[in-house]
């Protein structure tokens, strides 16, 4: 029906994490893939709730499945099942060994939970740290106040990820994650924090950062979902899950 509705074939993959009953009356009045497409159409199309077609259920409906499905973890278990099967897909192993990390700061609509200015990017709102496997895929995502930097917020964000993928032996950043960021990996976690310079560039030509740009495709692939052009989220843990679905969509695509 919408370009951002899940194909039969790719609700046939994750289905089983939206199918637990649920004690209400009416828990099967609509069906779950009809519920999560409508999901999917407000972060694809940028949307408030309030303005979902008439052909999906009310948005009361639609919004109260997503915020179970928020408190539970769903949208969390889906995608690391996703992501390990795209992982075999490629010939990879099922769980990565290394992780990119990196940032983006974001003006945030509304006085949301954790906000502050970013002085660098003259952005006040809030800042997304996503860490990637070398396919691109998400591991782990948080947000926080902008103000935070790179260096000292990455520290528990890396820990989350390790305790998440615990085959994780390495990761890899930009300058902005040298000092404590590099320090913390080494001491509390035992693994290596790579830290990917950006190299000499010649005659002016643009030169790619090794690494690097495996996480800053993932940004960019996030920006063709016009509900993350900006922070329109009041809690942190919604804004997070708004990721991870974008992010489903973009994933389930690779596993077929």
């Amino acid at each position: 029906m919408y370009d951002s509705d899940l194909s039969d074939e790719e609700w046939a993959i994750i289905e089983h994490h939206f199918k637990p009953k649920d004690r209400r009356g009416n828990a099967h009045k609509h069906s779950k893939k009809l519920i999560v497409d409508a999901i999917l159409y407000v972060v694809k199309g940028g949307i408030s709730w309030r303005l979902l077609p008439n052909d999906f259920p009310s948005w009361k409906t639609v919004y109260d499945h997503f915020s179970r499905w928020n408190k539970k973890g769903t949208w969390t278990a889906a995608l690391a099942e996703l992501t390990q099967l795209h992982r075999q897909k490629e010939g990879c192993e099922p769980t990565p060994s290394y992780g990119i990390i990196d940032s983006q700061s974001v003006k945030t609509q509304y006085d949301s939970e954790e906000r502050g200015i970013d002085g660098n990017k003259k952005v006040k709102g809030h800042k997304r740290h996503i860490i990637v496997d070398i396919l691109g895929n998400l591991l782990h995502v948080r947000v926080h106040a902008a103000n935070i930097s790179d260096t000292v917020a990455a520290g528990p964000i890396l820990k989350d990820a390790v305790k998440a993928y615990p085959t994780i032996k390495a990761f890899s950043g930009d300058l902005g994650y040298r000092g404590t960021a590099e320090n913390f990996v080494s001491e509390e976690l035992k693994l290596t924090l790579q830290i990917s310079e950006k190299p000499a560039a010649e005659s002016g030509q643009f030169k790619v950062i090794p690494k690097r740009w495996l996480v800053e495709r993932t940004i960019a692939w996030l920006g063709n979902f016009r509900r993350l052009a900006k922070d329109f989220e009041i809690l942190v843990t919604t804004a997070e899950n708004m990721i991870r679905i974008a992010m489903l969509k973009l994933t389930i695509a690779n596993c077929l």
